[in-house]
């Protein structure tokens, strides 16, 4: 079954300046209540050095242009949708910022049909020293895209610091990620395929760590997708990756492939912003033509 419409962003709030006096974490909480009614948070958040958080309107911010036009987003289903009687989903990713440069489009299609989504991060990214300022981006990143913060997890792990060529007990990792699937009633995960998009260790021990836990856990009840990696023609066709991705699971009948087209691009440039300390101008390139702002596929892993 394939299922096609178009849908449009309602209107949002005019944002305000939250000053400082409690944690950043909280405040968010906050901020995060005010919008969850249904409206897109159009908001680019920084973090000032009094504490305080400055929310910018997003219309001030000319990097969008090039994405607003996909607004009006076509939303495609192929093979139906994910088990619905499925309603507490666990996405394990390595690294602060890995949430919004490739996972945004199943993020909103979880978030927009009542899923109850928590998110796992493995690691601080502290490759550069700036762990506890990405942690805190986390968390920014997270109230844009519409999860509610107490449903986001961050690790510190002496054994699993970000690095290429710093490789992660697949075994610690299967523990880990129990431990959050038993604290949560977790029937369903998602996170990288083996080559991890980008080719990055931490991306494919996620994996590995996933399957591990499947291969030796009790939980026979547990349905567990990958995001497929694509060649580099397809990761930076942009929009123009929609249709392909849509005919190559089409293709699939089997049900082990899923289709999800990003509704709402203009928030993955939102909450990829929110990782200030990660901006830099290829940053910003790669969330505008990479096509995991506008699609994901997503594969059966058992």
């Amino acid at each position: 079954m394939v299922w096609i419409s178009v849908i449009e962003d309602p209107p949002t709030k005019e944002p305000s300046l939250i000053d400082g006096g409690s944690s950043s974490r909280e405040r968010f909480l906050q901020e995060e209540r005010r919008f969850s009614c249904g409206t897109t948070l159009e908001l680019v958040g920084t973090v000032k050095g009094g504490g305080g958080i400055d929310l910018l309107s997003a219309g001030r911010d000319r990097g969008l242009q090039t994405v607003q036009k996909y607004e009006k987003a076509i939303s495609i289903n192929v093979g139906g949708t994910l088990n619905k009687t499925r309603r507490n989903v666990l996405l394990v990713v390595a690294h602060p910022d890995d949430e919004s440069m490739f996972f945004s489009p199943t993020i909103s299609y979880l978030t927009s049909r009542g899923y109850n989504l928590h998110v796992l991060c493995l690691s601080i990214g502290d490759a550069d020293g700036k762990g506890s300022i990405r942690k805190e981006e986390l968390y920014l990143a997270c109230a844009i895209l519409k999860v509610p913060l107490q449903q986001v997890r961050c690790l510190d792990h002496a054994e699993l610091q970000d690095g290429f060529g710093k490789v992660w007990n697949h075994g610690l990792l299967a523990n880990i990620i129990e431990e959050e699937v038993t604290k949560h009633g977790i029937d369903l995960i998602i996170t990288f395929d083996d080559y991890g998009v980008s080719g990055h260790c931490n991306h494919r021990d996620v994996n590995h760590g996933v399957k591990k836990l499947l291969h030796n856990t009790s939980q026979q009840d547990i349905e567990a997708w990958e995001l497929v990696s694509t060649n580099l023609l397809r990761k930076y066709s942009g929009p123009v990756d929609i249709w392909l991705s849509y005919l190559c699971a089409l293709r699939c009948s089997s049900g082990v492939t899923r289709c999800l087209i990003n509704e709402h691009p203009r928030k993955s440039f939102l909450a990829m912003a929110q990782h200030s300390s990660q901006w830099v101008w290829f940053r910003k390139l790669f969330v505008t033509f990479s096509s995991y702002t506008y699609a994901n596929t997503l594969r059966r892993i058992n």
